[in-house]
């Protein structure tokens, strides 16, 4: 895509995510909501807010007449989607888990893939109203206090509102670890056990859905070790940001990075670092 295109692409997909963190939150913070909890085929939960979330950015994403393929909408075969060269991969919702215990800690995903790989990503938080974004010829940054644009209110603007990733650190902060709060596997607790063993002073930091990657993007984080099931939308908009910010995401035990529109659109165990 051309360079005015992925920028047009970038504003839209901010637009779409905190359009959909508005649609979530109206659910989250209504009392009388008990988000219509179900289950889906893989036993992992659906709300309203899930459902809401997906049409409010389908609606949105609809007039580049890209392909969307969503985490809450139609998984076209792959015989029908093996030649895309852009679309739009979302997770609506990530971190339901995390929505239904009400800490906070879910996000809205949306990143744009070309030729197998995340091009630019967007991630909102709607409970802390801070916004994460990346592309490759702009670089990484996040905003905060963000949960609505004006109608004049354009890229540029928010660039200028925006602080560049990664942030920084202090110099005798500890190497630190993120992990995930819902899903600690055995081969993560090696993961930290071996860290420490090598480099001795070592913190972990623990966070729901696509905050993980985004911890690493900012530079809060030196590496998130994913030794658990994960699919392709879970992963593609925090990839496309943490690349932007200059960090790597591949296969765990490999130097390849995460590919997407794949057959089976389950990711491998990865290393963001």
């Amino acid at each position: 895509m051309e360079q005015n295109n992925t920028k047009s692409a970038l504003g839209l997909a901010i637009r779409a995510a905190l359009a959909a963190g508005r649609d979530i939150m109206d659910i989250y913070t209504d009392p009388s909501q008990d988000f219509g909890i179900e289950r889906k085929a893989d036993n992992s939960p659906l709300t309203l807010a899930d459902k809401a979330a997906h049409r409010r950015i389908v609606e949105m994403l609809l007039q580049t007449t890209l392909p969307i393929l969503s985490e809450e909408g139609r998984h076209e075969n792959y015989e029908d989607r093996r030649n895309w060269v852009a679309f739009w991969l979302i997770d609506p919702l990530d971190g339901t888990k995390e929505f239904i215990k009400r800490n906070g800690e879910f996000t809205v995903n949306i990143a744009l893939v070309l030729d197998g790989r995340p091009h630019l990503g967007v991630i909102y938080v709607p409970a802390r109203r801070e916004l994460y974004f990346g592309d490759p010829l702009l670089g990484a940054y996040k905003l905060t206090d963000i949960d609505s644009l004006g109608d004049d209110e354009r890229l540029p603007d928010l660039l200028q509102r925006a602080t560049q990733l990664p942030l920084p650190q202090p110099e005798d902060r500890p190497y630190t670890i993120v992990a995930s709060r819902s899903h600690l596997s055995p081969e993560t607790e090696q993961f930290i056990e071996e860290a420490r063993r090598e480099r001795g002073r070592v913190e972990t930091l623990s966070s729901g859905s696509s905050l993980k990657i985004c911890l690493v993007a900012e530079g809060a984080a030196d590496v998130y070790p994913r030794y658990a099931p994960t699919m392709e939308w879970d992963t593609a908009a925090g990839h496309a940001i943490a690349c932007c910010a200059g960090r790597q995401v591949y296969e765990a035990g490999t130097d390849r990075p995460l590919r997407y529109n794949k057959e089976d659109l389950h990711n491998p165990w990865f290393i963001v670092r």
